[in-house]
């Protein structure tokens, strides 16, 4: 058996202490070293914490292993090493952090030329990132002490680890006195306005790229902890730079000056998209019928900035950075759609949900819809495109209205923005105040969707088109299934929504062949593709839901059904009573069923030890199912039988057949209860039927009992009455 064996081991490293020339490298070469240093071994802990072997530890994540070595082997004690000086041991830490020649061991790796290695960057940045976390006080004092520790970082940007760390500098640091200091300290450094230096066209698409999402995560990060500290704690300055005018215009510079490259407007839309980023209202439900996001407050400082650049990404949806063409599955795609001119889609988008009047006034003169719509029917093929498109078309159609509509504001901070643009409040004076200037400018965003880019005419032509190509044998167009929400959207608006009355107007405006035509494929076409879609993704629906906790007991198996009940014999059926045996039958017409699919249980056979060893004979096998065949039947409810014969009036006996007979009483119970007079609770009246039903198959069930003996094979244990059951 199992204690025959000594499995009890020794940790070779306590072996290896015990010595007094042990190495380190040693030591690093047992499997076990990492989990013997988490586990608080003390020898092992005093060994490391030495001079020589920090030193040594420190030396091996910054320097570059020699290029001889297998590349297998090369980097395993710098990892070994790194996830010894990360594994969060107290004298670890207090030893690297309160050790200044080891900081600036670390702080040199900075110092060499680009490009670093990037594993050891990563060794670099866990490291330090570590001390951040642990010893706060002394590493920020230390890093402040160096007075070119930014521009270092941002030198080495390209590797993605000098993000981390600039990174766990802002979301690490605690308390939050000490916080506020390292941000005014990275504010001082200027930061901000170096990491958006990077997102130009001279810089390689690497750094770009590094830049930007460092941006973007330090305006998420800063956000979040902003709505998670209390009112009177002073506001992010990384944060406010970056959501003033001046720094967003100097972005958009950056993006647009010189030779227009992908890389950097792509990079730097994606920073303007997360400072636009929508979130959820508190207590207002959006109007979207497909549960887009509303708008929420967002800076005006960065609209004003983006207003005058609109015609600038106009042009870029005209005439995009030039891309070789591609072949896809489809086809030739001569001009792709490109990065660039979608991220102007996603940025359109968000623009839309600020439901900004000037905003919203200059993308109407620019006709930006019109062309977002030939390009959603253009690339047929692109479903980003689509989705976004489709997000233009829910923001216009779905506005706010004015008590609804959240003014635009300073996001985390405490002033409000309530002075309207300019351009906004002289609209405002040409209304005569007759209405709110906003829903004026977007009354005519709506005019223009209808009028201007044809948006119900260019969806009949297309659906028309597609049914010809369909019917010609080809394939139906991707962009089909946003096209069928896109009119849904108008329908429901139609019907109900803030601009029902306007739409209507519209729709009436139209030439009566074209009225016609709409209002044939809104009855006949769009109604059938619902009801296809609708049956279509039920199936779907159903098969992508989640498992709740509650699954186990919805499928109709419980773990406890599978394990030993030596207290209580009545947990494998303590849901006995909550059968519902609704059968429209009578008992004769019960029992047949339970003859025919129910095998005797026959008690005068020899228990059998399941566990002798014994030659496999499949005839006797067979023969001796009826002691291992797992209990279950199936009862249908479309039995249909006559009543039984009059004067028959005791239960309904459930009889287990086998293939070796064919009926006959499972106990000599039952047979005395043949004999025995109907009582007024067995009497198989009419009315009785189901009653009759429900008692039968209760006191059957209620007398078996599975119990698992063994993984894979199963045995019903001995019966008990229903009276002990």
């Amino acid at each position: 058996m199992f204690w025959k064996f000594d499995l009890h081991t020794t940790s070779h490293i306590d072996q290896l202490l015990d010595r007094e020339d042990v190495t380190l490298r040693e030591l690093m070469e047992e499997d076990d070293v990492l989990q013997e240093c988490k586990a608080q071994n003390r020898r092992l802990l005093l060994f490391l914490s030495q001079d020589h072997c920090m030193q040594e530890l420190v030396s091996l994540i910054t320097t570059e292993p020699p290029a001889d070595l297998e590349e297998r082997s090369r980097f395993k004690f710098p990892n070994v090493a790194c996830e010894l000086l990360t594994s969060d041991v107290s004298i670890i830490n207090d030893k690297l952090g309160g050790d200044e020649s080891l900081l600036e061991m670390l702080y040199h790796f900075l110092e060499q030329d680009p490009p670093l290695n990037p594993l050891l960057a990563s060794f670099f940045s866990k490291t330090i990132g570590n001390l951040i976390a642990r010893k706060t006080e002394q590493v920020i004092t230390f890093l402040k002490k160096k007075e070119g520790f930014i521009g270092l970082v941002l030198k080495h940007i390209d590797a993605s680890a000098m993000m981390d760390l600039l990174l766990r500098l802002i979301s690490c640091v605690e308390p939050a006195p000490l916080r506020q200091d390292v941000l005014h300290w990275l504010n001082e450094e200027t930061l901000v306005q170096r990491l958006t230096e990077l997102i130009h066209a001279g810089k390689d698409e690497e750094r770009q790229s590094n830049a930007s999402q460092t941006l973007c995560d330090i305006i998420r990060l800063s956000r979040d902890q902003a709505s998670q500290m209390q009112e009177n704690v002073e506001a992010d300055p990384l944060l406010a730079v970056l959501e003033s005018q001046e720094s967003v215009a100097g972005l958009l510079k950056n993006m647009f000056e010189g030779e227009r490259s992908e890389a950097s407007i792509v990079n730097g839309t994606q920073v303007l998209l997360t400072l636009l980023e929508t979130r959820r209202l508190e207590g207002l439900m959006d109007l979207y019928s497909q549960g887009y996001e509303r708008s929420y407050t967002v800076n005006s400082s960065i609209l004003n900035a983006i207003e005058p650049h609109l015609k600038d990404f106009q042009q870029l949806l005209q005439d995009p950075p030039k891309k070789s063409a591609i072949l896809t599955t489809f086809g030739l795609l001569d001009q792709p759609l490109g990065n660039a001119r979608l991220h102007v889609a996603r940025l359109v988008a968000a623009l839309l949900q600020t439901n900004a009047p000037n905003i919203c006034q200059e993308l109407c003169n620019l006709a930006t819809m019109d062309l977002l719509l030939d390009l959603f029917f253009k690339y047929s093929w692109n479903n980003f495109l689509h989705f976004q498109v489709e997000l233009c078309v829910a923001s216009i159609l779905n506005h706010p209205s004015s008590e609804e509509r959240p003014g635009l504001g300073l996001q985390n901070h405490e002033e409000s923005a309530t002075a309207s643009s300019p351009q906004a409040q002289e609209e405002d004076a040409t209304t005569d105040g007759t209405s709110d200037p906003q829903t004026c400018i977007h009354g005519a965003l709506v005019a223009h969707l209808f009028q201007k880019c044809r948006l119900l005419q260019r969806i009949l032509d297309a659906w028309e088109e597609n049914d010809r190509i369909q019917a010609d044998g080809g394939t139906r167009r991707g962009n089909m299934g946003h096209l069928t929400r896109i009119a849904n959207m108008v329908v429901q608006n139609l019907e109900k929504g803030p601009v029902q009355t306007q739409i209507s107007d519209l729709i009436r405006e139209l030439p009566e062949d074209c009225r016609g035509r709409w209002e044939s494929f809104v009855d006949e076409t769009l109604r059938e593709t619902n009801r296809r879609n609708t049956v279509e993704l039920a199936f779907s629906d159903y098969q992508i839901q989640q498992m709740t906790a509650s699954f186990v007991d919805q499928f109709g198996f419980n773990d406890e059904e599978f394990s030993e009940h030596d207290e209580n014999i009545n947990a494998t059926f303590d849901r006995i009573a909550e059968i519902n045996f609704n059968l429209d039958a009578n008992a004769a017409a019960f029992e047949a069923c339970c003859k025919e699919r129910i095998r005797q249980f026959d008690d005068a056979e020899e228990e059998e030890d399941i566990w002798d060893d014994k030659e496999i004979n499949y005839a006797t096998q067979a023969k001796s199912r009826t002691r291992s065949i797992f209990f279950c039947t199936c009862l249908s409810a479309d039995v249909s039988t006559s009543p039984g014969p009059a004067g028959e009036g005791r239960k309904a006996p459930l009889v287990a057949s086998d293939s070796s007979s064919s009926g006959g009483s499972d106990s000599e119970e039952d047979d005395k209860n043949a004999g025995a007079p109907p009582t007024l609770e067995t009497a198989s009246a009419p009315g009785n039927k189901t009653a009759d039903l429900k008692r039968c198959a209760s006191s059957r069930l209620s007398e078996c009992v599975i119990s698992v003996k063994a993984v894979g094979r199963l045995k019903l244990s001995e019966t008990y009455p229903a009276s002990k059951a």
